[in-house]
């Protein structure tokens, strides 16, 4: 996976957003918010081929948590970034 082409994680008003910059990717109707997580693991990957483990041992490095709860958070973010088109499989 790899995040697309044009979209951009930005800071407003504190909050961690990702963001279209091409006209292809601008949807007024929808912003994605990222949680601390979300951020640490986009930043990570960003411009770089990932998968779900290359995610799942990222949280593991940062966080406290189990390899289950871990892959399942990572399994739940996945979803999302790929319905709202901001990864390409």
């Amino acid at each position: 996976m790899r995040i697309k082409e044009g979209f951009t994680l930005r800071t407003i008003c504190g909050e961690h957003v990702v963001v279209g910059e091409g006209l292809a990717q601008v949807n007024f109707n929808k912003i994605l918010s990222l949680n601390e997580s979300a951020t640490y693991l986009w930043e990570a990957v960003a411009g770089k081929d990932f998968t779900a483990d290359t995610l799942t041992d990222l949280l593991l490095e940062q966080y406290e948590v189990s390899r289950e709860q871990a892959a399942a958070d990572v399994a739940k973010l996945l979803e999302v970034w790929l319905k709202e088109g901001v990864v390409v499989a």
